[in-house]
């Protein structure tokens, strides 16, 4: 099957390209582990990110953000120790505050869709370099998170977020997935 350029023949990749990436998800929970998981990948691949996925799962308690905003110094700490994880203590750090912010929100799922009008944004690239790293949705959504309270979020990180959660659909127009994620939902 062909599929956009950016994804690789490692089957990591390709399973969330072809069941993952531009798929919607309201789900606030997933919402809240991308949000997390986009702040990890800034400086790397989302490859890697992907790979620690599951682990970050298990030392992060699934992303209850509730546990999440109740970490200690010590346990970021403790994190830091973690060969499995990626040891930033920044990014780290924006894990607790970032679960801190994403309590205070109602309805955050309702409100991050609101940044592309609750609906997923069809755009039809050609090629790869058509495709943008950030967008004045983006834009909006990263200035709101941070007004919120939120760190690591910038435009690149949103617009990563609004591509991965389904609210930008970005699949290369050849891709089968473009044809199978620009249909009307059912």
């Amino acid at each position: 099957m062909p599929r956009c350029a950016w994804c690789t023949d490692d089957p990591i990749y390709i399973a969330y390209h072809d069941r993952e990436w531009g798929v919607p998800q309201r789900d606030p929970a997933v919402l809240f582990e991308l949000l997390i998981l986009e702040g990890f990948q800034a400086g790397l691949s989302w490859l890697t990110v992907l790979r620690r996925r599951d682990y970050f799962r298990q030392v992060l308690h699934g992303f209850d953000p509730q546990r999440l905003a109740n970490f200690s110094d010590e346990d970021i700490l403790r994190l830091l120790q973690d060969p499995g994880l990626i040891r930033n203590r920044r990014k780290l750090e924006a894990v607790r505050g970032n679960a801190r912010a994403w309590l205070r929100i109602d309805a955050p799922a309702d409100w991050l869709w609101s940044f592309v009008g609750g609906t997923p944004i069809i755009n039809r690239p050609a090629h790869i370099g058509e495709v943008p790293v950030h967008t004045p949705e983006a834009e909006a959504m990263s200035k709101a998170l941070k007004k919120a309270g939120f760190s690591f979020v910038g435009p690149t990180i949103c617009y990563a977020l609004m591509q991965s959660a389904g609210m930008v659909m970005d699949h290369v127009v050849d891709c089968p997935r473009h044809a199978e994620l620009s249909q009307p939902p059912r």
